[in-house]
């Protein structure tokens, strides 16, 4: 099935090995889209979103981690060095990709139509920090922008009724 314009799906990116994944292959589940960070205050959330991949995947969720340096240079690591540290220090299964800029001239084509298609506060387009969170819905249309602060647990109400949505 093609992708349909405008949605996460037509969107690829490499993964935390370098692999390309068209995101197409996410079609038909709800998707939480997150810039992460190994050295953020926000990274015990790695707990939080972890939990909500363990309760819901089997039904159709996935969260999406996209680690970023961006902000205060907390994610300074490599590759290799962020898929151990978020395997080891938080068991990690859920898909992580490889760092990208979120922000600014360099920011990677997914980060912008998020942006674009779930403006923060006062219809401000710029991410503010890391953790900031995109939920997506089966179709790949962002649904909502979650500030870094929003604890992922306090998303699982808004995952469950997306999940349970009839198909439009």
């Amino acid at each position: 099935m093609a992708a349909a314009p405008g949605t996460v799906h037509t969107f690829e990116a490499d993964d935390i090995q370098g692999r390309t994944r068209a995101l197409s292959e996410f079609q038909g589940r709800v998707l939480l889209i997150v810039n992460v960070a190994s050295h953020c205050g926000f990274t015990k959330q790695y707990n939080g979103l972890q939990a909500l991949q363990d309760r819901f995947h089997d039904r159709g969720f996935d969260v999406l981690g996209f680690p970023c340096n961006q902000f205060g240079n907390q994610e300074p690591g490599n590759e290799a060095r962020i898929a151990d540290f978020c395997t080891t220090r938080f068991q990690v299964s859920f898909p992580m990709f490889a760092k990208v800029e979120v922000n600014g001239a360099g920011a990677h084509p997914l980060f912008r139509h998020l942006k674009a298609a779930a403006p923060g506060l006062l219809g401000s387009q710029g991410i503010k920090w890391n953790f900031t969170k995109f939920l997506v819905d089966r179709h790949g249309r962002t649904v909502r922008r979650y500030a870094p602060n929003v604890p992922p647990e306090a998303i699982a109400g808004d995952i469950e009724r997306l999940l349970e949505a009839p198909p439009t």
